[in-house]
């Protein structure tokens, strides 16, 4: 009975590794030919997990999971209101990444039934890491996740780009997880245990600082944060472009958030030791991602610079810590990771010749060709640059007033610099599509991108923002459970 309540507790991740390994069969059996179908299948998987963990988030219940005397008697998995609200997110966005992929992987002649279920994969890795209790869970859920992303970066096959993508992310992220394995290996050795509740009640020592220094080099690599970022524009400009999308929204805000639960939960009672080290970190990927932006022309690698920047900007939420440092952290990823889904949604949107747009010049002259689009990719640019009214703006300013309410007034500063910098390579975007002249015909739209474009910015649009206050009041109840 305590297992079947485990599994209970664990709804959505059950969802999706009952229908992973079921799709797996059916797979097998039906070959490429059904990739469709289970592309579609998938898709109502990920809103099922999606819905189950919205509902469990309504019930308001911080349950632990998985317990066992006497390795685990804090439980392996724990199911808190802030993993929650994360884990919404990630399998409503990893849904919608996956539904605006089919008409890419059709034209690219890439559909393929591994396709759909290498995103549930890691997706229930994403959830997984969100939900550990200890390092162990952590570590295996990590995996489940990097393991999926490195098939995915390099599954077009007959691009050298993507082979080199994937094997680039593959080596540095086993050496990510190294890292993350000797961290874990050393506070074990200084606490006693792996769970979080162990590792909170021990006292501080110079041997756990040092293990919890190689926890966070190893959780930033997945994050994308400053210096651990080498993979990101490569791994963004070399994998196919619906792969991209799921990357800088799912996984994103997933690693950002295991990485909150870790220092809060965890590593709560030695603030001290790590609150400076993720200030710095924060700031050198604020600086980095923008002045790095400015010198590319391709779109994929300024939006790959772009996530680094906004993860620096996230992490103020985080060094900030407190009730109100994790709320801004929720409310400024959600934001974030939604336009961004938006963003990619547009560059899936536009080919020419049945080849996908790469440059910032394919962008000239959109808006007298597609205007809707067009526009609708503005509104998504202004958000994510955090220009207001656009609701990203508010998402900004959410983490900004955190930073000074936790004395963090030169990292605002550092904030506000990064922000203005920002502004040269979004708004070249924007240039190009209202003020240049128009190049070639672009090829028709495929409609399930265009709705997610149209869906992802009327969410950002000025008007709408009157949800963020609901946004923020759902993200503090979030905080505080």
């Amino acid at each position: 009975m305590d297992f079947l309540a485990d599994i209970n507790n664990a709804a959505p991740e059950a969802i999706l590794a009952g229908f992973g390994l079921v799709g797996l069969l059916i797979g097998a059996i039906g070959g490429d030919r059904i990739s469709g179908l289970l592309r579609l299948l998938s898709v109502v998987a990920l809103a099922a997990a999606a819905v189950v963990a919205a509902i469990q988030f309504g019930r308001g219940e911080a349950i632990s999971a998985f317990a066992s005397e006497p390795l685990a008697p804090d439980g392996l998995y724990k199911v808190s209101l802030f993993t929650l609200f994360a884990k919404v997110v990630t399998y409503a966005l990893a849904a919608f990444a996956l539904l605006m992929s089919g008409g890419f992987l059709k034209t690219a002649q890439m559909e393929r039934y591994e396709y759909p279920l290498l995103i549930v994969f890691g997706s229930l890795g994403a959830g997984m890491m969100l939900s550990a209790n200890d390092l162990m869970t952590l570590y295996v859920g990590i995996e489940t996740l990097s393991l999926s992303s490195y098939v995915l970066a390099a599954f077009r096959r007959d691009s050298i780009k993507s082979a080199e993508a994937g094997l680039k992310y593959f080596v540095l992220g086993a050496l990510a997880s190294g890292l993350l394995l000797y961290g874990s290996s050393l506070v074990y050795g200084f606490t006693g245990g792996t769970g979080y509740a162990a590792i909170a009640a021990a006292p501080s020592s110079i041997g756990l600082t040092f293990g919890l220094v190689f926890l966070i080099c190893g959780l930033a690599f997945k994050a994308s944060a400053a210096p651990f970022h080498i993979w990101t524009p490569d791994v963004y400009e070399g994998a196919p472009a619906p792969v991209v999308a799921f990357f800088s929204t799912a996984p994103k805000i997933a690693a950002v958030g295991v990485l909150a639960h870790v220092l809060f939960t965890a590593f709560g009672p030695h603030a001290g030791s790590w609150q400076q080290i993720l200030a710095i970190i924060a700031a050198l990927s604020m600086l980095i991602g923008a002045f790095g932006a400015l010198m590319q022309n391709s779109i994929k690698r300024i939006l790959a610079y772009s996530s680094i920047s906004n993860v620096g900007f996230a992490l103020i939420g985080v060094a900030a810590g407190a009730e109100q440092g994790a709320a801004a952290l929720l409310v400024y990823m959600a934001l974030y990771v939604v336009a961004t889904l938006g963003l990619f949604g547009g560059v899936l949107a536009l080919r020419r010749g049945g080849r996908a747009i790469d440059q910032v010049s394919d962008l000239n002259g959109l808006v007298k060709s597609k205007p809707g689009i067009a526009l609708g990719l503005m509104v998504l640019i202004f958000s994510v640059a955090g220009i207001p009214p656009a609701a990203g703006f508010w998402g900004k300013l959410q983490v900004f007033t955190a930073g000074i309410s936790a004395d963090l007034l030169w990292l605002v500063l550092v904030g506000a610099l990064a922000s203005v910098v920002s502004l040269g390579y979004y708004l070249r975007l924007v240039w190009a599509m209202f003020m240049k002249p128009a190049g070639e015909p672009l090829d028709k739209t495929d409609m399930s991108v265009g709705l997610v474009v149209a869906i992802t910015s009327l969410a950002m649009f000025p008007v709408l923002t009157i949800v963020i206050q609901i946004l923020l009041d759902l993200a503090m109840r979030a905080a505080g459970g």
